[in-house]
């Protein structure tokens, strides 16, 4: 068995271009002649797909319903939320012509939708019985990033938005943290990720929200991925947009806003997370493909039982029947990331066997070639490979998870990869530091934050909050 692929650079070489390389080999995407943009490849979509599919059934299990909003948003509308306004302006891309004819008013883009639901809102929120208002939507969005890199960031970006109103802050704050909790069991039961969930600083949240909850990756270098955001809004812009309900004592009050969201930047993270340098590694609750089949020799009776078989158990499959040579087949097998592959040869058949292969440590298990054998064997390999690739992800990550409570330990710690726990005063000042001085980002304070009473691991003040630090894509 080969322990690399020629095409794929080394990850611990150079991360940046072995990635690349994956994503290249795997066939995900291609370049676009739009500048910023990339084009989602069929199997890259397939996993995008998958992803939908999941979330969108999580979602609606919670009361949320799919909406459609319009992509271009009024400048005027745009301006009335100040706070949201100054956040986004920078990545703003804006429509000044229509066909031949100047605008009398500028369009943006949508870089996300709050403006949107809020003018929507103040037209069919009047009374406390049109609450909740759980509303989900999904779009692409466009953010003009400057620097550009597949699925991680782009200039336009498949995603998810929610957007709910509540008629009390207690409702709007557990709407806040059930999609937080929706989307860490989500990267843990079937992306297999490991994360961490927390609080953004009031530095990092989100423009015009109250607080911002994260849900932080860590890739297999030590660098953070932002991969989940569920944000509460309190009544900012409703008291902008001025949308008012009738209580039960029909008395006018504002609502409560949140709003959560996801995109294609998940695909990055599982490949960042669990591909090596044969290509990717695909957990299989979200792989397009479970079971890659490889025939060799004339076996097509057994293939096509198999086949039914596979298909009466919904296991998705991909048999292999080009004139490439077996080990040509094995390669691709394993650069597009299958979990699987079931390895059908004439001379094994002769010995009654066939080979099964994990992608996950490329074990070989010989199975005798009944069929229902073959079948209950795949189930249970699946699950293996599911829960080794959480297990491996989690091993590796809390080897790069480091607790400063000293300034001198902190200068010790970036110096490897990975997440520094430290004691921070909640003052602006020392995170601004550590981002000048070090080039860190602070991630979020963890939810169990019981604040250690620790001093400030930067500037020696009383700690308030533990705060997680790191480097981030």
């Amino acid at each position: 068995m080969a322990k690399n692929n020629k095409n794929i650079t080394s990850r611990d070489v150079d991360f940046a271009v072995w990635y690349n390389d994956v994503i290249k080999e795997a066939d995900l995407i291609d370049y676009s002649s739009v500048k910023g943009s990339m084009i989602i490849r069929p199997y890259g979509y397939a996993i995008w797909e998958n992803m939908v599919a999941v979330l969108d059934k999580m979602f609606k299990e919670t009361g949320h319903v799919n909406v459609q909003m319009p992509m271009f948003i009024p400048e005027s509308l745009f301006n009335i939320e100040k706070e949201h306004v100054k956040g986004f302006a920078p990545e703003v891309a804006w429509v000044t012509h229509g066909g031949d004819e100047k605008l009398e008013e500028r369009m943006l883009v949508r870089p996300t939708s709050e403006v949107l639901f809020c003018d929507h809102y103040k037209k069919i929120i009047k009374s406390y019985r049109d609450l909740p208002l759980l509303y989900n939507q999904w779009c692409p969005i466009v953010r003009w990033e400057k620097t550009t890199r597949p699925f991680l960031r782009s200039r336009e970006i498949l995603w998810q938005e929610g957007h709910t109103m509540h008629s009390s802050e207690k409702e709007a704050r557990s709407e806040t943290l059930q999609m937080l909790d929706i989307y860490t069991k989500f990267q843990k039961d079937y992306l297999a990720i490991p994360v961490i969930t927390g609080r953004k600083t009031e530095k990092e949240k989100f423009a015009g929200a109250e607080e911002t909850y994260t849900v932080e990756a860590m890739m297999y270098d030590g660098v953070a991925l932002q991969n989940g955001t569920s944000h509460y809004f309190g009544t900012g812009f409703s008291e902008a947009f001025d949308i008012k309900f009738l209580n039960k004592d029909n008395v006018l009050e504002r609502p409560y806003q949140t709003s959560w969201g996801v995109s294609t930047r998940m695909i990055g993270g599982l490949i960042m997370v669990h591909s090596d340098d044969l290509g990717l590694v695909l957990p299989p609750k979200i792989a397009p493909i479970k079971v890659g089949i490889v025939p060799i020799g004339d076996v097509k009776s057994l293939v096509d039982n198999i086949e039914n078989k596979l298909k009466e158990n919904d296991i998705s499959f991909y048999t292999d029947n080009t004139d490439k040579s077996p080990g040509f087949k094995f390669a691709e097998a394993e650069v597009k990331g299958y979990p699987l592959r079931l390895e059908i040869g004439e001379r094994d058949l002769k010995e009654n066997k066939i080979t099964l292969v994990r992608r996950d440590t490329l074990e070989k298990i010989t199975v005798k070639s009944d069929i229902n054998e073959v079948i209950i064997k795949t189930k249970e390999l699946l699950t293996l490979v599911q829960d080794n690739l959480y297990k491996k992800a989690e091993v590796r990550r809390n080897t790069m998870m480091h607790k400063a409570d000293t300034l001198d330990q902190f200068e010790e710690y970036i110096k490897k990869p990975g997440f520094i726990l430290t004691s921070w005063c909640g003052e602006e000042a020392c995170e601004l530091h550590v981002k000048e001085k070090y080039g860190l980002k602070s991630r979020c304070m963890p939810l169990n934050d019981d604040a250690s009473n620790k001093p400030c691991t930067i500037c020696g003040k009383f700690g308030k909050h533990k705060l997680y630090y790191g480097k981030q894509y």
